[in-house]
C-alpha cells in the first residue's frame, strides 16, 4: 500500500541517485495575471522524471532478484531511466523496445549500459516480447507505471513542489499511465489537501480522462498523438484509483496547443521539452482550467527527450499556432506585375515572404488564372489578419 513514509523513503534513497531538479519562475507576461512556476524534470537525468520511479524500484530488489536481472518495454524514457538505474546498481537489464522507436532513443539505452531487443511492430507487441523473456530468464520486470514503488519514486516530486514553493495553489501534471500523476497527487494531497492536483492529457489519447469520466477503466481502440510519452490506450489499476481519490480535474490539450507550448518554453524560457512534457503547460498557456487563473501553479515539465528529427515540424506548427508562420493562397489574373503587387503589400504591411510558388489555375477557374502560394513571417494572427485585409482591399482573392 502507498504511504507518505513510502515517498519519503524513496526521496533519501534517490537523494544521490538523482538530480532535485528546479522550480522556474515562468516570464509573467506568458501566461498574464497568473504567476506560473515551471518543475523543470526535463533536465534531471536522463532527460526525464522516469529515472526516480525506475531507481528506487530497483533498489528495492532482493539479492537473488538482482542476480537474475531486469527486463522492461519502452519506446523512450522509461527504457533510459531502468538503464541507467539498472547499471548504477550493478544489475544486467533488458529493454525490448519497438523496431520504429527514434534511433536516439534506442542508442541512448544502449550507452546507458542495457541490452537491447527490438521487436518488430508497436509497444504493445515489445510488451508482449518482455513478458516471454521475463518467463523464460526469471528476471523482474520493471513496470512503468502501475506499481506501486514506481509511483513512490515519481512520488518524490511532490515532496520537492512543496519544499520550493509551500504556498503554490495549484500543481498540473502530465498524464499516460498515471504513475507520475498517482505519486505526485498523493505526496501533496497527503502534505496540504488544500492544494490542487489536475491532470493534463492529449486529446488523442484521453484513456486516464475517459476512465475516471466513466467510473471504470477504459481501453482505447487506438491513440494519435505525438506526444509518445502519454501515448497509452489503458491506464494502471493502482494508477486509476488513486488518481480518482486524489486529483481534483482532468483536461485534454490538442497536438497544435502542445506544439505552441514546446515553442513557447523554447523561445521564452530556453528550455527544450518533449511532447508530453509541454502538456501540462499547454494546459495552463490555452486556459483550459479557468479555475486556476490568478493564481500561483506549478506546470510539471515531465521530459525533454524530444526526437531531433521532428523538432523542426513541432517548431513549424508552434509558429503556425502563434501567428508567426502563415501560408496564404492567392488567385491571380496571369499576367506581369501581379507578383510585385502581393509583395508590396505584405513588405509595406510589415511581413516576411520566406517562399513563394505559382501555379496554373485548375480547370474550373478562368483560362487566364494561377495560384500564388505565399508562406510568410508575420508578428501574431492580428498581423496575418491585417495584410489578409489589405490584400482584399486591393481587389486580390484569397483562396
Amino acid at each position: 500500500m502507498l504511504t507518505l513514509d513510502r515517498i519519503y523513503h524513496a526521496a533519501y534513497v534517490l537523494k544521490d541517485a538523482i538530480r532535485p531538479t528546479d522550480m522556474i519562475k515562468c516570464s509573467a507576461d506568458v501566461v498574464p495575471g497568473t504567476s506560473v512556476y515551471l518543475k523543470t524534470e526535463n533536465l534531471q537525468v536522463t532527460g526525464s522524471f522516469k529515472v526516480r520511479g525506475a531507481y528506487y524500484k530497483i533498489s528495492q530488489l532482493t539479492e537473488e532478484e538482482r542476480e537474475k536481472g531486469v527486463i522492461a518495454c519502452s519506446a523512450g524514457n522509461h527504457a533510459q531511466g531502468v538503464a541507467r538505474a539498472a547499471t548504477k546498481n550493478g544489475i544486467k537489464s533488458l529493454i525490448c523496445i519497438p523496431d520504429a522507436a527514434p534511433i536516439s532513443k534506442i542508442e541512448a539505452t544502449k550507452r546507458l549500459g542495457a541490452e537491447v531487443c527490438l521487436v518488430k511492430g508497436t509497444y504493445d507487441d515489445a510488451y508482449a516480447k518482455a513478458v516471454e523473456l521475463q518467463k523464460q530468464s526469471g528476471a523482474t520486470f520493471i513496470h512503468p507505471f502501475d506499481d506501486e514503488l514506481v509511483i513512490a519514486g515519481q512520488g518524490t516530486i511532490g515532496l520537492e513542489i512543496i519544499d520550493k514553493k509551500p504556498n503554490v495553489d495549484a500543481v498540473v501534471v502530465p498524464v499516460g499511465g498515471g504513475g507520475l500523476l498517482a505519486g505526485v497527487a498523493f505526496a501533496i494531497k497527503s502534505l496540504n489537501p488544500n492544494i490542487k492536483v489536475y491532470g493534463v492529457q492529449a486529446s488523442g489519447a484521453p484513456s486516464m480522462v475517459q476512465s475516471v469520466k466513466d467510473g471504470q477503466i477504459e481501453t482505447l481502440d487506438s491513440v494519435h498523438t505525438f506526444q509518445d510519452g502519454i501515448a497509452v490506450k489503458t491506464p494502471g489499476n493502482l494508477t486509476y484509483e488513486i488518481a480518482s481519490k486524489y486529483v481534483d480535474g482532468f483536461v485534454t490539450v490538442t497536438d497544435d496547443e502542445c506544439a505552441a507550448a514546446i515553442l513557447t518554453l523554447l523561445e521564452r524560457q530556453k528550455l527544450v521539452t518533449e511532447g508530453a512534457g509541454a502538456c501540462a503547460f499547454a494546459a495552463v498557456l490555452f486556459n483550459k482550467i479557468p479555475e486556476i487563473k490568478g493564481k500561483r501553479v506549478c506546470c510539471l515539465l515531465s521530459g525533454g527527450n524530444i526526437d531531433v528529427t521532428i523538432l523542426s515540424r513541432v517548431i513549424n506548427r508552434g509558429l503556425q499556432m502563434s501567428g508567426r508562420l502563415a501560408d496564404l493562397t492567392i488567385e491571380l489574373l496571369d499576367k506581369p506585375g501581379q507578383l510585385q503587387g502581393v509583395s508590396e503589400i505584405i513588405s509595406n504591411m510589415g511581413g516576411n515572404v520566406v517562399s513563394v510558388s505559382h501555379d496554373r489555375a485548375e480547370l474550373n477557374s478562368d483560362i487566364n488564372a494561377c495560384f500564388l502560394r505565399i508562406s510568410m513571417e508575420t508578428r501574431n494572427q492580428a498581423h496575418v489578419d491585417e495584410i489578409k485585409a489589405e490584400l482584399v482591399k486591393n481587389g486580390y482573392r484569397l483562396v
